[in-house]
């Protein structure tokens, strides 16, 4: 390759860089900026700058309710997940070659199935038990958990599988051959290894709650519960309210922030690794 062609191709890859990351973060940007406008609508003209979306958004109860059942919800469902997927991933990790092969295919059905398919299938569920079994269940808070609980295990499962796949074998067995039982061997030597890939799983499995809208408008129905999902839906419906500009930008902020935090004391942990070894 000459050196014309070579600076072709430079410029190409950074034309295509640039278009994928407008593509990107543009829209959060738009909303961002548009968060301080008057304007009524994003991409119109920008108007005065204001903070008067920030202050409606803490006086409009109807989007603080749906905040707050959203982030009830996400902590919970994916704390359960964070749980049961490390739980899983463990067993799953040290069964037999054939039974890991078909609990690990098992255990990624929900990823891969439709999210219609999996919102219905709840949905019949709450009908067998409810009207079948005359159990005295309901759509509500405590369904709604249980719903994104299930489908977000199998992606905390993903995450803490390779962190597993990379661990020493020997460390586990050493610990109990000292005398350490199984549980504590599990809780010392094993999970403190674990715990960045049971972050990253439980900062996933909260975030696939967080927007989920599919399962729980199906899942919702009859009860007077709304999810920040659903409150953008409905208010689509009708004329998109301008305070969900001003609650995206917290929740986008908050999870940057968040984000940054997480890099700068991975990259100090691994500064501190590298020296010792």
């Amino acid at each position: 390759m000459n050196k014309t062609s070579s600076k072709v191709f430079l410029v190409f890859k950074w034309l295509v860089l640039l278009l994928v990351l407008t593509a990107v973060y543009l829209p959060l940007i738009m909303i961002v900026v548009y968060s301080f406008s008057a304007s009524k609508s994003v991409g119109g003209p920008f108007g005065d700058f204001t903070f008067a979306l920030y202050q409606n958004l803490f006086s409009n109860t109807k989007l603080l309710s749906a905040l707050k059942n959203t982030l009830i919800i996400g902590l919970s469902s994916a704390a359960l997940a964070t749980i049961l997927g490390t739980t899983a991933a463990i067993g799953i990790h040290y069964m037999k070659k054939k039974a890991k092969s078909a609990a690990d295919t098992a255990s990624q059905i929900t990823v891969v199935n439709a999210e219609i398919v999996t919102a219905m299938g709840f949905f019949l569920l709450m009908i067998f038990l409810r009207d079948t079994m005359r159990i005295p269940v309901q759509f509500n808070l405590f369904w709604l958990i249980l719903t994104h609980t299930v489908i977000t295990t199998p992606y905390v499962i993903l995450t803490v599988t390779p962190r597993l796949q990379q661990l020493n074998p020997n460390i586990l067995e050493a610990s109990m051959d000292l005398g350490a039982g199984p549980m504590r061997s599990l809780f010392t030597v094993m999970l403190p290894q674990l715990a960045g890939a049971m972050v990253s799983g439980f900062a996933l499995a909260f975030t696939l709650s967080l927007d989920d809208f599919v399962v729980t408008n199906i899942n919702s129905i009859g009860a007077d519960l709304e999810t920040i999902s659903t409150y953008v839906y409905s208010g689509i419906k009708r004329k998109m309210p301008t305070d969900i500009r001003a609650l995206s930008t917290i929740i986008f902020l908050v999870v940057l922030v968040a984000l940054i935090v997480y890099n700068v004391i991975k990259n100090k942990k691994a500064k501190e690794l590298a020296k010792k070894a």
